[in-house]
């Protein structure tokens, strides 16, 4: 074979048995990484999200172009698209917790300060098609405690993020801040963050700059 292609064996067995670089390894890692996570979240990240998550779980530090450039070499995107716009649907006569976060986003350790939103997303061959995902974010790491898909943006929807994030964290107490959506000001909502000894703050009405890292988090 070397004979006919006119290459000398000696070089032939060089390069069948030459050592890949490092840089090569690290490449073959992030397209598998990537393509495991686009299987286990059934197709819903983009390339920003995909990056949070695999730096957050593998303690690596791929940048966002690192893994837009390994999505587009696998051919692979979110199934769906994200339409943020403002989701807060305010119940009349609501009375609005105070803002006690008041814009001081640093926490010093886990879990003392969490911030919470909803999003809504459009998929479908024309995007016909609503989803909605609700976070809560630990500001000690601006990574999601929790999180919850949807067909509807109510009180279940926040509920159910809640409740996963209390019961993977049952010891934490931590502020909890939100914008002054229905969700978030019924009665219900306000006994779980009572009965879990939770201090309750909200965004002024209009002011999307107090609750900044969950507009962050959006991208």
């Amino acid at each position: 074979m070397c004979q006919c292609l006119g290459v000398k064996r000696a070089n032939y067995y060089r390069w069948l048995h030459h050592e890949r670089s490092q840089f090569d390894k690290r490449w073959d890692l992030l397209i598998e990484t990537v393509r495991a996570y686009h299987e286990t979240y059934d197709h819903k990240l983009g390339y920003r999200m995909m990056k949070d998550y695999i730096n957050h779980d593998k303690g690596t530090a791929y940048t966002e172009y690192q893994v837009y450039k390994v999505m587009r070499y696998l051919g692979i995107k979110s199934r769906i698209r994200q339409k943020r716009h403002n989701c807060t649907v305010r119940a009349k006569d609501a009375k609005a917790a105070p803002n006690v976060l008041n814009r001081d986003f640093n926490a010093a350790i886990p879990n003392e300060k969490w911030v919470t939103d909803v999003t809504e997303f459009k998929y479908g061959d024309r995007f016909e098609h609503k989803l909605y995902l609700s976070v809560i974010l630990n500001l000690y790491d601006r990574f999601p405690v929790s999180k919850k898909y949807g067909d509807s943006n109510n009180n279940v929807l926040v509920h159910n993020t809640f409740d996963k994030a209390v019961e993977e964290y049952p010891e934490a107490h931590p502020l909890f801040h939100s914008d002054a959506g229905f969700q978030y000001t019924s009665p219900s909502f306000q006994n779980k963050l009572r009965e879990h000894g939770m201090i309750q703050s909200m965004s002024r009405i209009g002011c999307c700059i107090d609750n900044g890292p969950m507009e962050g988090f959006w991208g």
